[in-house]
C-alpha cells in the first residue's frame, strides 16, 4: 500500500497466532473544524455511519472515510467481521454499510428478507487472491490449480501433511497451511473457484478473517502456505513470495501467473482474480450522511483503491456503480447466489 495513512488501521495490533474466528477494529472518522463545507448538515442523532465486514475491503472504506471527514463531520465506525459475519449484522440492521468480497448468498438474501433489509450493492474494485509462501521458501514458485484443489479439498484432512505429496521433488517436510476464516468471503471465493464447492474445504488449517495474522503466521514459517487478499501481499511483499498459479488453460494465458493490475483486469490471473463490494442498506441512504458517503465512496475509488494495494475498476463500471446508487435499485447482480468465478462486473452492471 503506498499510503502511510491507511497503514495504521490495517497493521495495527496484529493478533497471536490461533484460529481467530473474529477480528474488530475500530476507526474513528469523526471531523472537527473543517473548513470546507459539509455536503449536508447531519443531526447527532444521526451522525453515525456504521460500517462492518470484509477485511479485504477494509483498506479501502480505511481510506475512504479518512479523506470523507475531511469533507463531512458525520462519524464513521468500521468493524471487521469478514464478509459472512458483517452480513449478519447488515441484515439485522446493525450497520448501515457492509463491505463484501464475494456476492450475496442465499441465506444472507434470506436473511435481509426476513429482517426486512432491502440493499443496494456496488462493486468498488478487483482484488487477486494471493497464494504466498515464506520469504525462504525456494521450491514452490508456481502451483496448478490441480494441486491447490488436492491440498485444499476436505478429502486432504489428516492425508495430504507434506510437501512432497503436493508435488514430487518437494521436500519431505510438513507443510503448514494459513486461510482466511469461514466468515471471509475470501474463503468462499477460493474455496468455489479451487475446490469446486463453495464453503467446502480441509478444516485443519490455520483460519482467519484478518488477514494480518495470516500474514504474519506465513512469514514466521519457512514450511507454511497461505492465501489472502493481493494487498496484503503487496503491503509484506518483502517477507513474503507469491506464487504463480496455473490454471493450465492457455486460451487465457500459458503457463503459472501472478497476481497483479494487469493479470487481474485482463483475467489471466485465473480463477483467482474476482470484483469486491460494499452493500448500503436502502433505510440507511435516506440520511443524508449516509448517502453522501456512499457518493464519495464511489466518486474517490478510482484513486484510493491504488493507493491501498488493489485493482480499480474500469471507469464504465463505476459511472454504473453511480446510476445504480442514484437509482436505488435493490438487489445484487449476481442473483443472490453467492460467489462466481470469471464473470465481468462491469457486463453484469451494463446489462442491468
Amino acid at each position: 500500500m503506498a499510503s502511510s495513512r491507511t497503514r495504521s488501521g490495517v497493521l495495527g495490533a496484529l493478533a497471536v497466532l490461533a484460529f481467530v474466528s473474529c477480528a474488530k477494529r475500530e476507526t474513528d472518522s469523526s471531523a472537527a473544524g473543517s473548513e470546507q463545507k459539509a455536503a449536508q448538515p447531519v443531526s447527532s442523532e444521526a451522525a453515525v455511519i456504521s460500517i462492518d465486514g470484509s477485511s479485504t475491503v477494509f483498506p479501502i472504506t480505511e481510506a475512504v472515510a479518512e479523506e470523507f471527514r475531511v469533507h463531512n463531520p458525520a462519524k464513521v465506525t468500521i468493524g471487521v467481521s469478514g464478509t459472512g459475519g458483517g452480513f449478519k449484522k447488515f441484515c439485522g440492521g446493525e450497520t448501515a454499510i457492509s463491505g463484501a468480497s464475494r456476492p450475496i448468498k442465499p441465506t444472507e438474501v434470506q436473511l435481509c428478507k426476513d429482517k426486512g433489509i432491502e440493499y443496494v450493492e456496488l462493486p468498488v474494485a478487483y482484488d487477486g487472491i494471493a497464494v504466498v509462501v515464506n520469504g525462504a521458501n525456494d521450491w514452490a514458485n508456481s502451483m496448478t490449480v490441480a494441486e491447490l484443489k488436492a491440498l485444499f479439498r476436505p478429502e486432504a484432512q489428516n492425508e495430504v501433511k507434506r510437501w512432497s505429496q503436493v508435488r514430487t521433488g518437494w521436500p519431505d517436510q510438513e507443510i503448514h497451511l494459513f486461510g482466511a476464516g469461514v466468515d471471509s468471503g475470501t474463503y468462499d471465493y477460493f474455496t468455489a473457484a479451487i475446490v469446486g464447492t463453495e464453503h467446502a474445504s480441509r478444516g485443519d488449517f490455520t483460519s482467519s478473517e484478518d488477514d494480518n495474522v495470516l500474514v504474519q503466521g506465513v512469514a514466521m514459517d519457512k514450511l507454511a502456505l497461505g492465501f489472502f487478499g493481493y494487498a496484503y501481499y503487496k503491503e509484506n511483499a518483502a517477507k513474503l513470495r507469491v506464487v504463480g498459479i496455473d490454471d493450465e488453460k492457455d486460451d487465457n494465458g500459458k503457463g503459472p501467473i501472478t497476481p497483479s493490475p494487469s493479470s487481474v483486469i485482463d483475467g489471466s490471473y485465473s480463477p483467482l482474480s474476482r470484483p469486491i463490494f460494499i452493500y448500503l442498506s436502502r433505510a440507511a441512504l435516506e440520511r443524508s450522511e449516509v448517502d453522501t458517503f456512499a457518493r464519495f465512496y464511489i466518486e474517490h475509488a478510482p484513486t484510493l483503491v491504488g493507493e491501498v494495494g488493489y485493482i480499480s475498476l474500469p471507469p464504465r463500471a463505476y459511472e454504473l456503480a453511480l446510476r445504480r446508487l442514484s437509482s436505488r435499485v435493490v438487489g445484487s447482480v449476481f442473483g443472490g447466489s453467492g460467489s462466481r468465478v470469471g464473470v465481468s462486473v462491469e457486463a453484469l452492471l451494463a446489462a442491468e
